[in-house]
């Protein structure tokens, strides 16, 4: 397949030709001259002065052929596109590319006037001399709040070929522009449709290197997208090697081998792998538990045991038992799966419309935020949730996936998953210094080191390998522990800490951990007032206007089109 002329064409929004309705960026006054440009400024005085005193057309185009009602919908002025209808202009009027007003609204995503134009007339599925709906050109610039408002309102086809074959999802993933793909694929658009030359979007995306775009597709889909040919015999992967996106390409083959174990497809041996390590962490605790009852407690060649070292010992035993009895918790417990939607609501008949149940704007969990879309589960996730590919479920307060207890650590066994290290720990250190307690007061070893650890070695080889392993579980519970009773005081989730770049980006980013440790001061504040200790005060006030000082969000102001930029052209 020759990439060069695989290449999909992308629209953009760079001026053509000098018309009209050119203005000078950095003039201090629009310079409006006929109702083009008055359409454009969206200046109705001047325009009513243009039609009603002048008798100028608003059904003509302009010298490049563009209409008036097309500079009024790329600029969103929904007052003078109505006022340029009710006074004879065609609402589907066409340029010489076959675009109408609609199209050009798409490229903004201007809500308002597309309802002023979808409510006088225009026609929804108009195309363009390239086969492009107004909701393809929404896909190949993002406007995933206009793509859905189409969706949703007007019922529009949300997954039409063009006149190369290619879906609104083919753009989206080409474009890299990761909440339009949710969207489409939360509304069932097909990720397999191979468009003229046998690409699906999947390999568009890696044709483009989009990361984001291709680990969603991935996600949602099957082995079966990642093993499709195009027309020349190469799969995504290969076309992502071919173009130079190595990470691309290591992600894709990656995901070739996860989907493709050897034990798909037995039953007792897929069971078998769907356990993760948990058992192997099980059978560990196990033995050393024995190990430590056999050659540590009642290790005839040690010293007969004390009360006091008994004791401990058998303590170390008791927590040892209720360890496992948390691990089993965690591992068998619900983490806080988000149900899906019943089967015979997702996979209803095509005819029943594109899911119109579905209201973003009536969902009791909808913010506003597209990442809450999964296009896995196909539904509207709550805040703080992540679809786990491991699991295939959606989780609330998703920390993450441990595979050693072979499951997630969600909302509901977070605290039991921390009490679990916590138990760990205590058990690890209490049983490695009843180990270190007896071997160390053993009579029959030698003063020197070497010689006592090479007679350890030799005597009790078995209290050797139980205090190796004790200090590497050890070592890793209380590390983990640490790690988990920090984050639970900061209220934020390992997966939010892995992702703060991504989630705390903007203004509201530094807010959320302000709010972390104003909620931390808060409960320090009222622990003191319980405990009546007058002399504790923490001024939640000052902390955070000072914090808010340290910490300004620096705010990057949204892209915007010049004014001269106003013309329409697919190159």
């Amino acid at each position: 397949m020759a990439l060069t002329t695989s290449e999909i064409e992308v629209v953009s929004d760079s001026p053509a030709t000098e018309s009209s309705t050119t203005v000078k960026a950095d003039a201090n006054e629009p310079v409006i001259t006929d109702v083009f440009s008055a359409s454009a400024y969206g200046n109705l005085e001047k325009l009513r002065k243009f039609v009603q005193i002048d008798g100028c057309s608003l059904s003509k185009p302009d010298v490049n052929g563009y209409y008036a009602l097309q500079w009024a919908s790329l600029n969103n002025f929904a007052g003078a596109a109505q006022y340029i209808i009710d006074h004879g202009a065609d609402v589907n009027a066409v340029d010489n590319s076959r675009q109408t007003a609609l199209h050009w609204a798409a490229v903004r995503g201007w809500v308002l006037v597309a309802d002023v134009l979808l409510q006088n007339g225009a026609r929804l599925e108009a195309a363009d001399a390239n086969g492009y709906r107004a909701t393809h050109v929404a896909a190949q610039y993002g406007q995933t709040t206009f793509l859905n408002h189409l969706i949703t309102k007007y019922v529009a086809d949300f997954d039409s070929p063009d006149n190369y074959g290619r879906s609104q999802l083919h753009w989206a993933s080409y474009k890299g522009f990761a909440d339009t793909i949710r969207l489409l694929l939360f509304r069932d658009a097909n990720p397999r449709r191979q468009d003229i030359e046998g690409c699906t979007p999947l390999h568009w995306a890696a044709i483009s290197g989009n990361m984001d775009a291709c680990t969603i597709l991935v996600h949602a889909g099957t082995k079966e997208e990642l093993l499709l040919k195009d027309n020349a015999g190469f799969t995504p992967a290969q076309l992502a090697s071919d173009k130079g996106h190595r990470h691309v390409a290591f992600f894709l083959l990656n995901a070739q081998r996860t989907q493709g174990r050897c034990f798909k497809g037995k039953f007792f041996t897929e069971k078998l792998g769907q356990m993760g390590y948990a058992p192997i962490l099980f059978f560990i605790l196990i033995a050393l538990m024995v190990l430590f009852v056999n050659s540590i407690l009642l290790e005839p060649t040690f010293p007969r045991l004390t009360a006091a070292v008994g004791l401990w010992g058998w303590m170390a035993v008791s927590l040892a038992f209720g360890t496992l009895l948390m691990f089993y918790r965690c591992s068998s417990k619900d983490p806080g799966y988000v149900k899906k939607r019943s089967e015979a609501f997702a996979n209803r008949a095509v005819e029943d419309g594109p899911l119109l149940d579905i209201d973003l704007s009536n969902s009791l969990t909808w913010t506003g935020n597209w990442s809450q879309l999964c296009p896995s589960c196909k539904i509207i996730r709550p805040v703080r949730s992540k679809h786990c590919p491991s699991c295939k479920l959606c989780v609330e307060q998703f920390d993450h996936h441990c595979p050693w207890i072979s499951n997630c650590v969600g909302k509901r066994n977070r605290w039991d998953f921390f009490v679990f290290l916590c138990m760990a720990t205590i058990t690890g250190s209490v049983s490695g210094a009843v180990a270190i307690q007896r071997m160390w007061t053993d009579p029959a070893v030698f003063p020197t080191s070497i010689t006592w650890f090479h007679r350890m070695l030799i005597i009790h080889p078995g209290a050797i390998i139980f205090l190796f392993m004790d200090f590497i579980l050890w070592i890793a519970a209380t590390t983990l522990a640490i790690s988990q009773g920090s984050q639970i005081a900061r209220n934020i989730t390992t997966n939010e800490l892995a992702n703060r770049g991504r989630y705390w980006s903007g203004v509201s980013g530094f807010n959320n951990t302000i709010f972390s440790y104003e909620k931390l001061l808060k409960n320090f504040q009222k622990l003191s007032a319980d405990l009546q200790y007058s002399d504790f005060h923490v001024s939640v006030e000052k902390i955070t206007s000072f914090l808010q000082r340290c910490y300004q969000p620096r705010v990057t102001p949204h892209n915007t089109l010049a004014k001269n930029e106003t013309t329409l052209t697919y190159t």
